[in-house]
């Protein structure tokens, strides 16, 4: 039975690959082939488009031409209903325009040759298309990586074979829920120079913010008269009209800024500065500052030679981790990223468990700042513990911008997955490891350990065995509810604990006895054969995710090979098929820590290449959901080459490479940039 089950999941993953190919591989020519930073696209049906973002905005793309869906803004939230929690906040959106040529408006019924190349090192999509007889059309979208709050489009008018009339508007949108208090037109001077604005302000639906969004044109030395039109209350636009000429190019730009209260004292003003100042002469410096900034961010890298397929989808999920990060930000990143209002924009257990550890390896800047946004809360955390109790912090299930309890009431994970403080300790520990920083532990860290492991000698009971039980939770399987010693939640505070056992000493602090002594002593329940119970009343049921397979990767707690694979053997078959990607990426890495390269291959692609979405490759959460992009999963795959194929394992004197598992397939894996003395690590057959 096992041999027959490795081979439906082999024929599975060749038949995935093969429609994979037919979708997003047809089109490509042989010098495209080689280029394995770009995806190329030619067909829009069921166009799910791949985010532009800087860490504070993400600018959400659309197959017709000139249009941008929405823009999602980052930490910035207002209710989801009058009576319902936070939800993350759409930016009012500068990044629409309208095409008319010789009277007739561009959309997709009436351009030629359509094709959009997303390229991953310069962060940006190129789109072209041809107006048949008239012009052939090109333009970049950008969310600007050295100016958060700004985007801006670069257009290129190619007219054919004779002169054509083209005009163009530039639009600002307002979601209709918002109160729009100012939408208009103005012209300002300084020394006769002209700085045309148009300019949207609206409070957010139930009043928390107040958003500001400015837009202009920028022209190269000829100036165009600029007329402005009233759409709707909720949209106006600028427009011109210009000939251009038979074989002649005609370039220009439009750029937007949105901010919000969230970020400014006066968000109308920093908008019109920022469009400004890119209006006025520095539209070619922010492009190529931008270009710069991802060039930097890519010398940390993953190179797999021989598999062009993977590398392509690789670098695809590291590039999501890095466009919705910011150093210095102290923010986190929601499962969704900035692709899309998905899980309210919330800051889940995703962060710390999923997509942390390959920041942590390869950006400490992004990782810093993901645990930096815990620290913020570290109060409100603690506030939640005695809200409910407990000693010490607890931190939200999901969190939002004030740190308190963002979950929906009627889900029981809000009120029951505690997990979530262990994750938080986990993470910091780690971050010590690999980085050496002892200022930032015991200022930082060692705080958010201390006053989790606080929690947890709280939270947990003593048996009349004299073990220790943490009862009535939801473990990361969350298909089970109110259950008494979770697995991973039990194997989560034992780590947690010792590292702050570990950190104490670090820090020059006397730790705790009780933190070793409830670590060594909590309960952890097994079937007669020695395989590891998901909880004390588990009997079999179908899992949501990896919960018990989590003891070996991260946790390291199951390391015994025989149990490893006795656990695996009992849960893989168990994971829904509506369950989110990531657990097929920890089978990975344990098989490849074994020694397995085709097994934990099979499963490296099981867990992502079902949750593809065409055209470019983004990932939905599980095989049959359509909410991409999931970038929980894209921390998951990334982690299956790192710490699987790579080798590579955190220990408390570093990183350190053992065993390394190369698929059969790929020539070479070099991985570059590693740590905080940028190391590189090849791994070839």
């Amino acid at each position: 039975m096992k041999k027959n089950r490795k081979f439906g999941i082999a024929l599975c993953i060749a038949f995935l690959a093969l429609n994979s190919m037919a979708v997003f591989g047809s089109t490509k020519t042989k010098n495209e082939e080689t280029d394995l930073w770009k995806i190329k696209v030619t067909d829009p049906t069921d166009y799910v488009g791949i985010a532009l973002s800087n860490g504070r905005i993400g600018m959400v793309p659309s197959s017709k031409p000139f249009q941008v869906k929405s823009i999602i803004l980052n930490n910035v939230f207002d209710r989801a209903g009058a009576n319902d929690v936070s939800k993350i906040l759409e930016g009012i959106n500068f990044a629409n325009l309208v095409l008319v040529v010789d009277g007739d408006t561009i959309n997709q019924a009436n351009i030629e040759n359509w094709e959009q190349v997303l390229d991953l090192k310069a962060a940006t999509l190129t789109t072209r298309f041809e107006v048949p007889d008239k012009a052939e059309v090109t333009y970049q979208i950008y969310a600007l990586r050295g100016m958060p709050n700004v985007g801006l489009i670069d257009v290129d008018v190619h007219a054919l074979k004779k002169d054509i009339q083209i005009s163009v508007a530039g639009k600002i949108s307002c979601p209709a829920s918002y109160h729009v208090t100012d939408a208009s037109f103005k012209t300002l001077h300084d020394a006769e120079a002209p700085m045309p604005l148009l300019k949207t302000i609206a409070k957010s639906p139930f009043g928390k913010h107040t958003l500001a969004t400015t837009a202009t044109f920028i022209f190269g030395n000829e100036a165009q008269p600029l007329q402005h039109k009233v759409l709707s209350p909720f949209e106006h636009e600028i427009n011109f009209q210009r000939k251009v000429k038979a074989k002649e190019n005609f370039q220009f730009a439009w750029t937007g800024a949105v901010c919000s209260t969230e970020n400014f004292g006066d968000p109308q003003n920093e908008s019109e500065r920022m469009v400004i100042y890119v209006m006025r002469g520095n539209k070619d410096l922010v492009i190529k500052q931008h270009k710069e900034l991802w060039a930097d961010l890519w010398q940390s890298d993953i190179q797999i030679e021989g598999d062009p397929e993977s590398q392509r989808d690789v670098r695809l999920a590291l590039y999501h981790l890095y466009a919705f990060s910011r150093e210095n930000s102290r923010l986190s990143i929601a499962p969704m990223g900035l692709s899309s209002q998905g899980y309210n924009g919330h800051i889940f257990w995703d962060s710390e468990l999923w997509m942390f550890p390959p920041l942590l390896i390869l950006n400490q800047g992004f990782a810093k700042s993901m645990l930096d946004y815990r620290f913020d809360r570290l109060g409100k955390a603690e506030e939640k513990a005695a809200n409910y109790g407990y000693k010490g912090a607890m931190f939200p299930w999901e969190s939002d911008d004030t740190g308190e309890e963002a979950t929906p009431t009627w889900a029981l994970t809000g009120t029951f997955e505690h997990h979530i403080t262990a994750d938080v300790g986990i993470a910091c520990w780690n971050y010590y490891r690999l980085t050496g920083n002892k200022e930032w532990l015991k200022t930082e860290g060692f705080p958010l350990l201390k006053k989790g492991a606080k929690f947890w000698l709280s939270r947990s009971s003593q048996n009349s065995d004299g073990s220790y039980s943490i009862n009535n939770v939801v473990g990361a399987n969350e298909y089970a509810m109110n259950i008494d010693d979770n697995a991973f939640t039990n194997g989560s505070v034992k780590v947690a604990l010792e590292y702050a056992t570990k950190a104490a000493v670090v820090c020059g602090e006397t730790p705790d006895p009780k933190w070793d002594e409830v670590a060594q002593k909590l309960r952890f329940n097994y079937f007669d054969d020695g395989v590891t119970k998901e909880h004390s009343n588990y009997k079999g049921e179908i899992i949501k995710q990896a919960d018990v397979n989590l003891l070996a990767y991260p946790l390291e707690l199951v390391t015994e090979k025989e149990a490893v694979l006795k656990d695996m053997d009992y849960y893989e078959p168990r994971i829904s098929k509506k369950g989110p990607a990531m657990g097929y990426s920890i089978f990975s890495v344990l098989y490849a820590r074994l020694g397995d390269a085709d097994k934990a291959f099979d499963l490296f692609k099981r867990a992502y290449v079902p949750n593809k979405r065409p055209p470019f490759g983004a990932l939905a959460e599980s095989a049959t959901s359509q909410n991409p992009y999931f970038t929980t999963g894209a921390g998951g795959m990334l982690q299956a080459v790192l710490f699987g194929f790579a080798g590579l394992h955190l220990a408390d004197d570093g990183l350190v490479q053992k065993d390394p598992c190369l698929p059969s397939n790929w020539k070479s894996l070099t991985i570059t940039g590693v740590g905080p003395e940028h190391k590189t690590y090849k791994v070839t057959h």
